[in-house]
């Protein structure tokens, strides 16, 4: 039987348990994420992140959903491992690059009394060209097109923060029976590699509420990437300005949203260790 250390880390509730693979030794990820992120049956959470050597930034960054597909970037995991290098020694100073298979990402670290608490990342700049998303759309831009989904009457635009998202503007969405559409829209025709889904409204200027159906896990309590994509697309759809900090209202909590004219966007929020374990496989 084989022990496996970990940490369970999460941002605003999007949860993962974080794998220490700094030594040079990488087990299989998407077995363990499969096995590791049953709730109630085993140690619960929206998948697995491994953090690796990296011979082009302080560490390299993989993220299994639970199912135990590979994703190519977590806006809320990413957070968690630069202050998982920073709270372990890892790295010195307060700002991290961590390697991702959606690029290197730059991090910015809060520190308080000797860890980092909060994380600001520059996310780089949303894709919005269709084949590159990729979605089957034509033109350079899916802004509000039809959904394509079968008795929805939904408009939604799409975009890539390294991984597609499919962003509604709609209202009520605490309403929404996300167990039931959420597969239905995650597996939408027009999204060749499966789609995250965010269900998003304005509560106030410069507020948007929402909930993500990501694909892989289900519903989560937070996405950060998911919560750069509605940003995005609040700027796509005239809803708001760029350069204007936006609060993106999460199932588990707040982060702070810019997006540049240049459609860049950062980032920012907290980043929590709640325990360490081990895991026998």
């Amino acid at each position: 039987m084989e022990k496996i250390r970990f940490t369970k880390m999460h941002g605003i509730g999007n949860d993962y348990a974080y794998i220490d693979c700094m030594n040079g030794v990488e087990p299989d990820g998407g077995a363990l994420a499969v096995a590791m992120s049953p709730r109630r049956f085993s140690v619960g959470s929206d998948g697995v992140i491994m953090i690796c050597r990296s011979a082009v930034a302080d560490a390299k960054m993989r993220m299994f959903n639970a199912d135990g597909s590979e994703g190519k970037m977590c806006g809320n995991g990413i957070r968690c491992v630069g202050k998982f290098l920073y709270d372990r020694g890892y790295v010195k100073g307060e700002t991290v690059t961590v390697e991702t298979l959606s690029g290197i990402k730059t991090l910015t670290l809060c520190v308080k009394d000797g860890k980092a608490v909060s994380v600001a990342v520059d996310m780089g700049r949303a894709i919005t060209e269709p084949r590159l998303v990729p979605a089957k759309y034509d033109g350079d831009a899916a802004i509000e097109v039809p959904s394509g989904v079968p008795g929805f009457d939904y408009r939604l635009t799409a975009v890539s923060m390294g991984n597609p998202h499919a962003v509604i503007f709609t209202e009520n969405v605490d309403s929404l029976d996300l167990e039931s559409i959420g597969p239905v829209f995650e597996n939408n025709p027009a999204f060749p590699d499966r789609v995250n889904t965010e269900f998003a409204e304005f509560i106030a200027p410069n507020v948007i509420k929402m909930r993500v159906w990501e694909r892989g896990s289900g519903e989560t309590f937070a996405c950060g990437t998911g919560a750069c994509a509605t940003a995005v697309a609040a700027v796509l759809t005239n809803r708001a300005k760029p350069g204007v900090k936006l609060t993106l209202r999460l199932r588990g909590g707040d982060l702070s949203i810019t997006v540049r004219e240049d459609l860049g966007v950062t980032m920012e929020g907290p980043a929590v260790t709640v325990y360490d374990g081990e895991f026998y496989l």
